[in-house]
């Protein structure tokens, strides 16, 4: 039988082509990520800059580091600086005169630094966000320790603090990233370490420091993807990454599908969300009930999500392509009436309706 495509509402149809327009204003954001220092991330984004400026585009540097490597220094040469401005003796970047001389693209180092009281932004972040919004495409720069939501991570690795960070969600909006990869053999050399006794531990440490940027580009690419699926109106039930939706209500014996489901979402990275559709006038038992599940979630890390809508079936798989589940867990009594037999039980309906989503049963 051909699959049957849904007419997209006309409400659907307006909050695409005004997801368009909006995307079409603002300018792109790319990012190079780096583990650490030393992988060459800077140099990147500049030689980005470089033949971006070769092939006719107007590129401008916005900011950079106070010191730079040689190499860097060389393809500094080739590319128009706009002067940082000073304020209270701190040196910042100039935006009023970067917005004024309007680029095409702007390159910025140094994203999480702190702007100086006084400054329009309290951070570069933010000046960054206020070029984007005003129609500048923007690449810049940052390694793993300066993103807010991994700092204490790092430090656990590093033992090295930070006090300027950048908020996840600036990556997240991000329109491309690319993780700078090296050896770690290469940012020992690169850091005249190479003979330091202690080379070992710290490459074992840089391997952490890597895997822990490797996993944030490609979650940071399945959001990319999710973005890119909403604004042309495509339906999405896959991710890059596994993500689990455990449905439970007050009968469920919901201890051993929330423990398998975090086993795997730590197993493959992913993340783990607990669902209950709402049921109108629970008894007290199986409030109660429904509370101690939602305890276990809550002490698996799980995300919880109280749901609302008449068909529980129709609900949940809403939610999961709303979300780009790739796995439900679900609990199902073995015992069923001879109706169920005849017309099929919600699982049957569950299953049907999943498509390319996995469902996992758990008797009970």
């Amino acid at each position: 039988m051909p699959a049957i495509t849904r007419r997209r509402t006309p409400e659907e149809l307006l909050e695409q082509v005004q997801a368009e327009e909006a995307y079409a204003r603002t300018g792109r954001l790319k990012v190079f990520l780096g583990y650490a220092s030393g992988v060459g991330k800077s140099f990147r984004m500049l030689d980005e800059g470089r033949r971006r400026h070769e092939r006719g585009q107007d590129v401008v540097v916005g900011a950079l580091q106070p010191k730079t490597a040689h190499e860097v220094e060389a393809l500094l040469a080739k590319l128009p600086v706009i002067p940082l401005q000073t304020v209270d003796g701190i040196p910042v970047m100039d935006v009023p005169a970067i917005l004024k001389r309007h680029p095409e693209v702007c390159l910025v180092d140094g994203l999480a630094y702190d702007n100086p009281p006084g400054a329009a932004n309290p951070s570069r972040w933010q000046d960054v966000e206020q070029l984007l919004k005003a129609g500048i495409s923007v690449i810049t720069s940052i390694n793993i320790q300066y993103i807010d939501e991994l700092r204490e991570r790092v430090e656990k690795v590093t033992g090295k603090k930070v006090t300027q960070t950048v908020p996840r969600s600036f990556l997240n909006a991000a329109d491309e990233i690319v993780m700078v990869d090296a050896p770690p053999e290469m940012c020992i050399i690169r850091a005249g370490d190479d003979n330091d006794p202690g080379q070992a531990s710290r490459a074992q440490k840089l391997s952490e420091l890597r895997e822990i940027a490797l996993l944030l580009a490609a979650d940071v690419v399945d959001r990319q993807l999710e973005a890119y699926l909403q604004r042309n109106g495509i339906a999405s039930t896959f991710g890059t990454q596994e993500r689990i939706l455990v449905c439970i209500t007050p009968r469920a014996n919901a201890g051993p599908m929330i423990d398998s489901g975090r086993r795997n979402a730590e197993r493959f990275h992913g993340d783990l969300t607990v669902a209950y559709v709402g049921q109108p006038e629970l008894s007290a038992d199986d409030q109660a009930a429904l509370d101690r599940n939602l305890a276990i979630a809550r002490a698996a890390n799980a995300h919880i999500e109280i749901l609302d809508g008449e068909d529980p079936i129709e609900t949940i798989l809403k939610f999961a392509r709303e979300r780009g589940i790739t796995q439900i867990f679900v609990g199902h009594s073995t015992r069923e009436g001879w109706w169920e037999r005849l017309t099929g039980t919600p699982l049957d309906r569950l299953i049907r309706g999943s498509n390319d989503i996995d469902v996992r049963i758990f008797p009970h």
